[in-house]
């Protein structure tokens, strides 16, 4: 890890902090739960604005939603997202418990 320092003692490295999102998102044939990770300060849509065409989805659970596939539960360590194919995400802590 590189450090670096101005006159005024600000410290500057090359990591960059993030904050783990546990996420849904639904794909045309499929939906993904996992851990999006996202700059501190940013929403989740400021990082699928970001140039890059791939989200990386850390510990995921993929589940086929079409009726004719078998309904077999994917799980991974990690999986690349093409934003393209997303239709909707979002943060499982801004689920509403209705009751």
């Amino acid at each position: 890890m590189v450090t670096h320092f101005d006159e005024k003692g600000k410290i500057y490295t090359d990591i960059i902090q993030k904050e783990a999102v546990w996420v849904t998102i639904q794909l045309k044939h499929a939906q993904i739960h996992g851990t999006l990770f996202i700059r501190n300060n940013q929403r989740i849509k400021d990082t699928l604005d970001a140039d890059e065409p791939f989200l990386a989805i850390t510990d995921v659970t993929i589940t086929p939603t079409d009726t004719d596939s078998a309904q077999a539960v994917i799980k991974t360590q990690f999986l690349a997202v093409n934003k393209a194919n997303i239709l909707w995400i979002f943060a499982d802590s801004d689920l509403v418990q209705e009751g």
